[in-house]
C-alpha cells in the first residue's frame, strides 16, 4: 500500500483516468480499422475475412502488451522521481526547496502558485515523519497495465463483428464504418466532457480527426 493510500484510504484513484481509457480504446480501434479497410468488396470474403480478423487481432494483443508493459514501468518511474524530489527538497535549503518544488509541477500550474503557496508545500514535505516509498511494483501498477491491454484487446471486436454476420462484404464494410465512427463520437464526447471543452463539439471533432488519421495510416502502409 502507498503511503497516499495510507494516509487516507478514501482517496485511493481509479487504476485508468478517462483519458487512459478512451485514447487505449481508440488506439485499438485505428488499429483494428486499418485491416478492416483492407478487405477487398469484391473478394468472396472467407479467407480474406479470417486474416483480416487475426491479423487485426495479432496486432492488438502485440499493442496491448506493450502499453501494458509501459503502463506499468511509467507508474514505478513515477513513484521513483516523487521519491527523489522528496529527498532533494529535504536536503536542500528553504529557496532552492522552493525552486525544486516549483520546478516539479507543471508549468501552467507553477505560473499560477505564489511563493507563500510553493514555501507551504515545501514545509509541508520537509515535516514528514517519513520519506514516500522508493520506487517498487504495486498491484495497482499490474491491474492498470492489464486494464490498458484489454482496452486495446476488446477495440478489435466492434469494427470485425459485422464480418461474421454478414456474408456481404459491402455490407460489413458499411456496418463497421457506422460503428467505428460512432465509437469514434463516443470517444470524443467523454474527453471533450472531461476536459470542459465541450462534449458534441469534441465528438464531431475526434470523428473528423478519426477518419483523417486511418486514411492518412493505411496511406502510409499501416
Amino acid at each position: 500500500m502507498s503511503s497516499r493510500d495510507a494516509a487516507d484510504p478514501g482517496s485511493r484513484e481509479r487504476l485508468l483516468d478517462p483519458v487512459e481509457r478512451v485514447s487505449e480504446f481508440l488506439f485499438g480501434l485505428f488499429m483494428a480499422l486499418t485491416f478492416v479497410g483492407a478487405v477487398s468488396v469484391a473478394s468472396d470474403g472467407k479467407e480474406e475475412i479470417r486474416t483480416m480478423f487475426i491479423a487485426a487481432l495479432g496486432c492488438n494483443l502485440a499493442w496491448g502488451l506493450v502499453d501494458g508493459v509501459m503502463y506499468v514501468i511509467q507508474g514505478v518511474a513515477a513513484r521513483g522521481r516523487a521519491y527523489k524530489l522528496a529527498l532533494s527538497v529535504r536536503a536542500a535549503h528553504a529557496e532552492a526547496g522552493r525552486d525544486i518544488v516549483r520546478g516539479s509541477m507543471p508549468q501552467g500550474l507553477a505560473n499560477l502558485a505564489s511563493t507563500a503557496e510553493i514555501e507551504a508545500m515545501r514545509a509541508r514535505l520537509v515535516a514528514l515523519p517519513s520519506l514516500p516509498e522508493p520506487p517498487a511494483l504495486h498491484r495497482d501498477d499490474v491491474l492498470g497495465g492489464l486494464g490498458i491491454f484489454l482496452m486495446c484487446v476488446i477495440s478489435t471486436f466492434p469494427v470485425v463483428l459485422p464480418f461474421m454476420f454478414f456474408t456481404d462484404v459491402g455490407t460489413a464494410k458499411t456496418l463497421s464504418r457506422g460503428i467505428a465512427l460512432a465509437l469514434l463520437f463516443c470517444g470524443g464526447l467523454i474527453l471533450g466532457r472531461y476536459a470542459g471543452y465541450g462534449g458534441w463539439k469534441a465528438g464531431l471533432i475526434m470523428v473528423v480527426l478519426g477518419t483523417l488519421l486511418v486514411a492518412a495510416i493505411m496511406a502510409l502502409g499501416g
